[in-house]
């Protein structure tokens, strides 16, 4: 049967149509290292045979199966099944690949390998983690971030009708203190088509200390993001300029300058074709213009936060602990096998953002050996041989502190509190609304303070501390020495006491003195010259 020249160029057309809409959906990356790019494989070998095979699979299947009564006679042509054949075993062929490469990558093969994925040194608590005064603490969890950012759209009626907030609340450092970022996004394809011009104009910061809310505007709005349909869609537009890089999770943060920016961390895989996943670098696209630039891991900017990813880290955390004599040890015997606790949060230290998690032995029996605090960026990871509670026992002891409150603990963050490592963790209500704080004590969980605020929390513990007999190290003496004039004086009662809030001509920070640091302070006023020692922003004698 002579074949129709016309027919087969547009056979040819739709198979590119067809495969050109499996990439721009999939998106996989052009890398013989990535499961994705197989199975991409898969799918043209799939298409090819659908636009190509079709009718040569239905003539084989007529004419191998003809029915004569109730009798099936099987005539094989395998001329006219040749093609078939040859699809299934191509197919295949991929398919075995594809398990050859998890097999020869596996940790039973491996496991000191996949121990090595992630290396830590001996830390030293007190020196590491420094002691953040009370108006440092972060009281701001991803929750709670989340409820403020819809109270703040929820104020901009211009906005509020044609954009809604991403869920990604990136925990970062900014200007030195602790926040989470999270941009808008299009409500639907009709609000994009009505705002695509001018991009999404605004993204909302939350700090975690003040819990104060912005809906930070931007003279330029952003185009490139997740809600975007086409071209600039964050993925779309980072696969066709870097079309062989295998990305992780791609993150939300914002410079020291406030720029919005995209970061994409790039997957190198350290065992056999595509196991031990590690991170190589990452792309910083600016999610205003586009520009985009991949740095070495070495090489990425200070003020990015989040490269690694959680999931990651702690599965390379648990590859440490699992397999620190072998994989069959890991089975066997369980000799020296840690792995991580179910669960670990973020805290602040310098200009880098650390996970936090604790190490406990196979054997779970609610305690844990020390923790881990892991960079974020760099992945540099130290272990603290402290012993104490786990995380979940000392949520319940300070849920248990307040029980007829029926209040529930956020997940712990771990605090330099006299010296001592020190869990704190906010109690909600069944709303989910911020009631009061606790911090719970790591070695010695039942020693629990809690407050309607951090500083009779905090108040309450060291007095728990003390009534324990426990050792801890007197604070810092040394206070700063500050000098100005009164511009600005307000006053607010706050738990039972009278608190001052004041700004100094020439001088932003805001600083607060409860009166009992001084009775004179209901006399203040602007105008007033004052010299005093502040332990940051907090007033700790008026001279």
């Amino acid at each position: 049967m002579k074949r129709n020249p016309l027919w087969q160029i547009v056979k040819s057309v739709i198979f590119i149509l067809v495969v050109g809409v499996i990439y721009w959906i999939k998106l996989p990356p052009i890398n013989l290292r990535s499961t994705q790019f197989y199975g991409f494989i898969i799918d043209i070998l799939i298409a090819f045979a659908v636009v190509f095979g079709i009718g040569k699979i239905i003539e084989f299947i007529k004419d191998s199966t003809s029915k004569r009564g109730n009798t099936v006679n099987f005539k094989p042509h395998l001329p006219k099944g040749l093609f078939l054949k040859i699809m299934l075993g191509t197919i295949g062929a991929v398919v075995l690949v594809m398990i050859v490469g998890s097999v020869i990558g596996s940790p039973i093969f491996n496991a000191s390998r996949y121990k090595g994925l992630l290396t830590y040194t001996e830390g030293d608590f007190s020196l590491d983690v420094a002691e953040l005064s009370m108006n440092q603490i972060p009281v701001v969890d991803r929750d709670t971030a989340s409820r403020l950012g819809k109270r703040k759209l929820g104020e901009m009626s211009d906005l509020v009708s044609q954009f809604e907030i991403a869920e990604n609340y990136t925990q970062i450092n900014y200007k030195g203190s602790p926040y989470r970022v999270t941009l808008l996004n299009y409500g639907d394809i009709i609000k994009w088509f009505n705002n695509r011009e001018q991009g999404i104009p605004a993204y909302i910061l939350v700090n975690m200390t003040t819990q104060e809310t912005s809906l930070v505007r931007l003279s330029e709005g952003i185009k490139y993001s997740d809600s975007e349909p086409f071209l600039r869609n964050t993925q779309r537009a980072l696969r066709f300029k870097y079309p062989t890089k295998i990305f992780d999770e791609v993150s939300f943060e914002i410079d020291d300058n406030g720029t919005p920016y995209w970061i994409a961390p790039t997957i190198s895989y350290r065992i056999g074709i595509w196991s031990g996943r590690d991170i190589s670098g990452a792309v910083l696209m600016n999610a205003v213009t586009g520009e985009s630039e991949w740095y070495a891991l070495s090489d990425i900017p200070s003020w990015v936060d989040q490269v690694f990813i959680s999931d990651l880290v702690i599965s390379q955390l648990n590859y440490n602990g699992l397999y620190q004599h072998g994989y069959w040890n890991s089975i066997f015997g369980q000799k020296d096998v840690l792995n991580t606790t179910e669960g670990y949060n973020y805290i602040a230290i310098g200009d880098d953002v650390y996970l936090y998690t604790g190490m406990t032995s196979v054997a779970q029996d609610e305690s844990n050996v020390g923790f881990v605090l892991v960079n974020m960026r760099t992945k540099e990871t130290k272990f603290y041989r402290i012993p104490g509670a786990e995380e979940y026992s000392a949520m319940d002891s300070a849920e248990g502190k307040v029980q007829q409150m029926n209040y529930e603990s956020t997940f712990p963050i771990l605090l330099n509190i006299a010296e001592r490592p020190t869990y704190f963790m906010s109690l909600k209500d069944s709303a989910g609304l911020v009631k009061m704080y606790a911090f719970v004590d790591v070695e010695q969980y039942q020693i629990v303070g809690t407050g309607q605020s951090v500083e009779d929390a905090i108040l309450n513990y060291e007095n728990e501390l003390e009534s324990a007999n426990v050792e801890t190290q007197e604070k810092p003496t040394e206070y700063e020495d500050v000098s100005g004039v009164i511009s600005e004086i307000y006053s607010a009662v706050k738990n039972g006491n009278t608190y001052y809030y004041f700004k100094l001509e020439g001088n932003e920070t805001i600083y607060n003195a409860v009166i009992t640091v001084s009775e004179e302070l209901p006399f203040y006023k602007v105008g007033t010259e004052l010299s005093f020692k502040a332990d940051g922003g907090s007033v700790v004698s008026i001279e």
